[in-house]
């Protein structure tokens, strides 16, 4: 009783449904049942007769994808319901069957041809079945249609991708996790110069060494969502030649397919000699700014050379007369002790005027910008004596210390103070006065040019040093638009506004090499 009721339990078949028979084992269908199973396949079936090729037989999918009946198929030969072109001739679908008789079963691509002239591409697979009647090759087919029409498509797209990317100046390469390079494209082996057979080798094999730790760098923090930063680096082809190639990448994954990073890059030598020819143009334009800065001062620098060579020669006449004379050694040494120091003197003026104008290679390095305009204040003073204006240099307390290249940023203060001391050429205000400043202001360290001379027009001031714009008459602006290149190449900002009253005030922010850090 426990066991029968446990069984009712457990049958949860509906009311009514037939029991299975309670052999597992299926007898061989009878051939109303195999027929029957045939024709509930979604698959195409042909059979025909091995010897003759005839068709014997069809299930129910053959005869509506073909629109004919079993009866009405039986007499027709390949030609009446396949596409008319030579790739489906018959001798090729015979062949195929032949082979299935010795090498198993064999798929090829087939066009049925239905009573009403439609064309379904197929997939067809012909086996050889040996029945106990007669051998048969029982030939299945499935429309294609639509997957190759897919095909195509893809195939129109690619064809577009590669026409498209082959006059690309842009390559794009996929690097694998462990640094292999698995696809360039033709643009890509173009810039690269490689060979179409050529293999691709590792990505670190383009690299010089000095770059190398960038790259991987690069590589391994690159983002999924969108490509890298660009970088550059340069890279050294097959052939030995170097070039400088621009790069960004990002990480792609593409289940079942790729799993890697894609690299875009782009020759940019061109880009980069032009880049080192304006370096080296602007390396002449500042040599020649300081060069017609000590030019512009030649007879101030004259005169002052000229006093202490005087007075050298001065004292030297009066030592030879004192030796001349008996006990008169001490006057004679002290004499020459005071020529040897207006020769240091002078010495000094040389010295700067050399160290100036210099050409040198950029050195930036770690300098106080207080000091810096303690160097140039000497030439300021120089100038602005001799046109009758007053300077006044206040330094900050506390040190400046930003990263510079000294000279640049001296020729900067300069040009600034020259500017402002020419501009009070005709000008009949009294005193005249220039005033220089350093301070660290918001963390930056400032330096101000501030006069009382005629200024600028109203609207003037935030163009000033864009260029072939000036305070002065006559002048071009190509000096305050060097300062201005000068400047932003180290980070910092220039700018002009004007003083009540009258007058020029000329701010350059510089970072503090703290911030910098």
């Amino acid at each position: 009783m426990r066991a029968a009721h446990a069984g009712a339990m457990l049958d949860i078949r509906p009311r009514g449904a037939a029991r299975l028979h309670s052999n597992p084992i299926m007898s061989f269908p009878d051939e109303d049942d195999f027929h029957r199973l045939l024709d509930a396949l979604t698959t195409c079936v042909l059979l025909h007769d091995a010897r003759t090729r005839a068709i014997v037989w069809a299930n129910r999918a053959a005869c509506i994808a073909l629109g004919f009946s079993v009866e009405e198929l039986l007499p027709l030969k390949a030609p009446d319901m396949t596409r008319p072109e030579p790739k489906y001739q018959r001798e090729i679908a015979v062949s195929a069957w032949d082979r299935a008789l010795v090498d198993g079963p064999q798929v090829y691509e087939w066009c049925y041809r239905s009573r009403t002239g439609v064309d379904m591409l197929s997939e067809a697979t012909a086996t050889y079945v040996p029945l106990r009647g007669r051998d048969v090759v029982m030939v299945q087919f499935r429309d294609i249609s639509a997957e190759e029409a897919v095909r195509q498509q893809l195939r129109r797209y690619e064809a577009r991708l590669r026409e498209f990317m082959q006059d690309l100046d842009e390559g794009i390469a996929v690097v694998t996790p462990d640094g292999g390079v698995q696809f360039i494209s033709e643009s890509g082996r173009r810039v690269l110069e490689l060979a179409p057979d050529e293999p691709l080798g590792e990505v670190l094999d383009y690299c010089c060494e000095a770059d190398r730790n960038r790259l991987v760098a690069q590589l391994r923090d690159a983002p999924s969502a969108y490509p890298s930063a660009p970088q550059r680096y340069r890279i050294v082809r097959r052939d030995g030649s170097p070039c400088w190639l621009r790069i960004l990448c990002r990480q792609v994954e593409i289940e079942g397919d790729l799993d890697g990073l894609l690299v875009q890059f782009r020759d940019v030598s061109d880009e980069v000699a032009i880049e080192d020819a304006r370096r080296a143009e602007a390396r002449m334009l500042e040599y020649a700014g300081r060069y017609n800065a000590m030019g512009e001062m030649a007879s101030v620098i004259a005169h002052e050379l000229s006093q202490p060579l005087a007075a050298v020669r001065n004292f030297i006449e009066g030592a030879v007369q004192r030796l001349n004379t008996r006990g008169a050694v001490d006057d004679a040494i002290w004499g020459l002790r005071s020529a040897d120091r207006q020769a240091e003197h002078a010495a000094l003026i040389i010295k700067s005027v050399r160290e100036f104008i210099v050409k040198r290679e950029p050195v930036v390095a770690l300098a106080d910008l207080r000091e810096i305009l303690a160097d140039v204040a000497y030439f300021i003073e120089l100038r602005a004596k001799e046109a009758g204006v007053t300077v006044e240099i206040v330094q900050g307390e506390a040190p400046l210390p930003i990263r510079c290249e000294r000279v640049l940023i001296g020729q900067v203060i300069l040009n600034l103070a020259f500017n402002a001391i020419e501009a009070f050429a005709g000008c009949e205000r009294a005193p005249c006065l220039l005033t220089l400043g350093t301070a660290n202001v918001g963390g930056h360290a400032e330096l101000r040019a501030i006069d009382n001379g005629p200024g600028i027009a109203e609207g003037a001031h935030d163009r000033l040093f864009d260029g072939f714009s000036s305070s002065k008459v006559g002048g071009n602006g190509i000096g305050l638009s060097l300062c201005k290149s000068i400047v932003t190449r180290h980070g910092g900002r220039i700018g002009a506004s004007p003083v009540e009253g009258g007058g020029l005030d000329c701010r350059v922010t510089l970072p503090l090499a703290d911030a910098q850090a």
